[in-house]
């Protein structure tokens, strides 16, 4: 990447929750619930619209290995390739919360990394210099939170050990998934992007379990870079949740380096204010943050990890209206984090168009009922119109800001070069 470039990319939300639920029987495949798989060629034709250098892309795994020696990949090779053609470099996203059927237990299946790596393996190979940036596996600490805290996703873990499992688990499938990328292709970049999010709290009796939370956020990209030893706040914590001593030495034996961090923040989702409820227990508050939600995750995620950022996810909810404030207000930070040296080096509106809410799943409710606009299009609801995308005022607003490159959020301060980390680009 140059010095003064700046990537303005979108992305298709592509969530793959391929076990039905026990009641209702849904799954929650993002591309089939929107229609993607039928409009892709037109969805991918709307990227190039807004002449996005890049896009976020989900493969759905689950349709490209059905059986663990049956392999298809017709959709994956007509997707990227049209993407390429179109010049949108694609920005592969491997895995998203879900896994193949086949793979019993999920993330905790003994071979689940030599899985996961063989999958990469195959894929790199075949899109060889011509795909260069990878996501191992968006957001894992969430997956780990569905899959292990909460129980709403195999392998259903419902605790903080099954929490811990699975983080475990997923860390060792991203440093696998990494490892084979480099074998094929030393120049490919791992982009790796988790969810955030800033814990806070008026009750000084919280204040220990707010810290605390805001150390689990981390702790994926702590553990993959090896920064979990005997000094983290967290090494007790682990152990005490069913960690191995000699699991988490293998992440400090073998470190991945971090060439690039997407941070996925939403002002609907991203502060975390603890409290007690009147019967004392533990609640969150999600209050709708401002643009300076942008500033300070941006530095501290800067001065934790020292790597080159990107804004990997982030809408707003409701009307075009309100999307557009979060727009104008999310750029003007980057802007203000760049002028600072902040090494913010691209931005991501995600989702492109409409999501499928995820209580789709275990709802009972019809498919439009569910819909989430948080897009630079929006999706009909009218059942009769088929999903049709609905351009809004952000397609031209986000355009605009394409059009501008890196003078739409000013110039990198202080630009940031370490020879010693992998080149990004």
């Amino acid at each position: 990447m140059a010095p003064d470039a700046f990537l303005w990319a979108v992305g298709i939300e592509d969530t793959f929750i391929t076990a039905p639920h026990p009641r209702t029987g849904r799954t929650l495949d993002e591309y089939e619930l929107t229609g993607h798989y039928a409009r892709w060629r037109d969805d991918i034709g709307l990227m190039a619209q807004l002449g996005a250098p890049c896009a976020r892309y989900g493969v759905p795994w689950h349709r490209v290995q059905p059986a663990p020696k049956v392999w298809s990949w017709g959709f994956v090779d007509a997707a990227l390739d049209r993407m390429i053609a179109l010049k949108i470099d694609p920005i592969v996203d491997l895995v998203h919360y879900g896994l193949p059927a086949w793979i019993e237990g999920a993330y905790l299946h003994p071979d689940y990394p030599r899985y996961v790596a063989e999958y990469a393996t195959r894929l790199a190979e075949r899109f060889h210099g011509r795909v260069k940036w990878y996501t191992p596996l968006n957001e894992p600490r969430i997956t780990a939170w569905y899959c292990g805290r909460l129980g709403w996703w195999p392998p259903h873990r419902r605790s903080w050990s099954g929490f811990v499992a699975l983080m475990l688990a997923i860390c060792r499938g991203v440093v696998a998934t990494v490892r084979a990328l480099e074998r094929v292709d030393p120049e490919i970049v791992p982009f790796h992007v988790d969810a955030t999010d800033l814990f806070d709290t008026d009750d000084p009796a919280l204040a220990p379990e707010a810290r605390r939370r805001q150390e689990i956020v981390f702790l994926a990209l702590d553990l993959i870079s090896g920064r979990v030893d005997r000094r983290h706040p967290l090494w007790n914590w682990l152990l005490g949740n069913g960690a191995d001593e000699d699991r988490l030495a293998e992440f400090l034996h073998a470190p991945l380096e971090l060439p690039i961090i997407g941070v996925n923040l939403y002002p609907i989702f991203t502060s975390k204010r603890l409290l007690r409820d009147a019967r004392g227990r533990l609640r969150i508050h999600m209050p709708h943050a401002s643009g300076e939600l942008v500033n300070k995750l941006g530095r501290l995620y800067f001065e934790r990890y020292g790597a080159p950022l990107m804004i990997s996810e982030t809408a707003d909810k409701g009307s075009a209206a309100r999307r557009l404030d979060w727009l104008v207000q999310s750029v003007a930070a980057v802007k203000t984090l760049r002028a600072e040296g902040v090494p913010l080096v691209g931005y991501t509106w995600w989702p492109m168009f409409a999501l499928v809410t995820w209580a789709w799943r275990q709802g009972q409710r019809p498919l439009h009922d569910h819909l989430l606009q948080m897009g630079l299009w929006d999706l009909d609801p009218d059942p009769q119109r088929n999903l049709a995308r609905v351009e809004t005022p952000l397609v031209g607003a986000y355009r605009s800001l394409v059009q501008g490159g890196a003078d739409s959020v000013g110039p990198l301060a202080r630009p940031f070069f370490d020879p010693n980390r992998k080149r990004v680009g």
